[in-house]
């Protein structure tokens, strides 16, 4: 039988069938889950013989199919694009515009890390779909990203292959027990524990049967997993390096993560304060990143606030956090009326940097957008706020975001939403370009 004709271009790694070779015994593996009894009765009803026939027949399959996957799939770099062609069956060539690039993540899991592969994860503007290269030899990924970078960066064609990887400086690494301790101080990770423990035993008291127990105790604790162990594995070892190409982020310990967050591509960052965390000034640090750049949307899992504060500031020059806070206004008395008890967690300030927004009180989270990001800026009033003459203001931002501040009083609202359409347009005019490597 002839293979079918490769596309031009370079090659994933040789090691790539075997990931792709997964494919069919996943579908045989779903097909059986739809419906698990007729299945258990069908495997029954077999001799070890079939058994092993069956066998036989998937896994040179499976491997069949992995190889012809790997053989029809191919990238390659021309002056202007990134053209990446896959399929077996049904073709698809992606056309990714070098000027289009916003971030280029590099992935390594557990297994890969063995073998000494890593995968390419490429953001482009407008797409909310990252597509990627996997598998590249650790090597190759790493000169590969950096010449996409260099091509982003407007670099001749020529001369983006020798650019190598741009220098980074270390701004912050998470200190291990920190993020450990920050884990056990969180309320998330007790309050689905205890549920975890105690109603898988509730269940199997009340029926008598051990399934209905482990049907409900497998969901509830795949959120322990989530909240907890999953979290620290996710996390661990967080480094925050500053490079002409973006702020660099790594992390991971059993599947190593690289990712690059663009300069001026920060349309959004929260600081937020678990209750539990405050007496030690601790913080975590979320971002929204238009299109994506910044998977998880995490810049710190755990800081000092000073820390955090002069990581934000080398992202976002200008702003300050502390700034904000202090500007910070609370809500009208009248407020519990709407929101009882909460609505002491409400507040909203103004600097000339950025628009401020907090809420919560055992979980406090301050958002903050650059004047300079704000898409558009809206007034909202449900039937019960207009009663007590209150209402919304809400700022959407470049990451398809919105970030409120509730319940202010309605003629402040008003005044608020014209001042910040003319902040916003001063903002963006006075904004410097956005450019890698410069």
């Amino acid at each position: 039988m002839a293979l079918p004709k490769r596309p031009e271009g370079r090659r994933l790694h040789p090691v790539t069938p075997w990931r792709r070779a997964w494919a069919p015994v996943a579908a045989l593996l779903a097909f059986a889950v739809q419906d698990p009894e007729r299945t258990r009765q069908g495997v029954e009803n077999l001799s070890t013989g079939w058994l092993l026939a069956g066998l036989a027949v998937l896994l040179p399959v499976a491997a069949a199919y992995g190889f012809l996957s790997w053989w029809t799939t191919s990238y390659l770099v021309t002056d202007t694009e990134l053209r990446i062609r896959t399929g077996l069956l049904f073709r698809r060539v992606a056309h990714i515009r070098l000027d289009r690039l916003q971030a280029i993540d590099v992935g390594r899991p557990l297994l890969a890390r063995i073998v000494g592969v890593a995968k390419l994860k490429l953001d482009v503007v407008g797409t909310d779909k990252k597509d990627e290269l996997a598998f590249l030899a650790e090597r190759e990924a790493v000169a590969l990203r950096a010449e996409l970078l260099a091509r982003a960066a407007g670099m001749a064609p020529e001369a983006a292959p020798d650019a190598g990887e741009a220098p980074a400086r270390e701004l912050v690494r998470v200190d291990t027990r920190m993020l450990v301790v920050s884990l056990l101080l969180l309320g998330t990770t007790w309050g689905v524990l205890v549920p975890a423990v105690v109603v898988p035993v509730l269940v199997w008291w009340a029926s008598g049967a051990l399934w209905p127990a482990l049907a409900v105790a497998v969901p509830l604790f795949g959120g322990v997993w989530q909240s907890s162990l999953g979290r620290f594995l996710t996390e661990f070892d967080w480094v925050v390096a500053e490079s002409p190409d973006g702020v660099r982020l790594d992390h991971g310990l059993l599947d190593r993560a690289h990712a690059t967050v663009p300069p001026g591509r920060v349309q959004a960052v929260r600081i937020v304060e678990p209750w539990l965390w405050r007496r030690r000034g601790w913080v975590r640090v979320e971002l929204d990143v238009a299109a994506g750049g910044n998977e998880g949307g995490v810049l710190l899992p755990v800081a000092t606030r000073e820390v955090a504060h002069g990581v934000l500031g080398r992202i976002l020059p200008g702003v300050d956090p502390a700034e904000a806070t202090a500007s910070l206004v609370p809500v009208p008395r009248r407020a519990r009326w709407v929101v009882p008890l909460w609505w002491r967690g409400y507040g909203h300030g103004v600097t000339e940097s950025v628009f401020a927004s907090r809420r919560g009180l055992l979980c406090r989270r301050l958002s903050l957008v650059p004047h300079a990001k704000v898409q558009s800026v809206r007034l909202s009033q449900g039937p019960w706020e207009r009663v007590h003459g209150l209402a919304n203001v809400h700022v959407d931002h470049g990451a398809n975001g919105t970030v409120a501040a509730r319940l202010r009083d309605a003629e402040e609202a008003r005044a608020v939403v014209a001042a910040q359409a003319e902040r916003s347009r001063t903002g963006r005019r006075e904004a410097r370009p956005e450019r890698w490597l410069t």
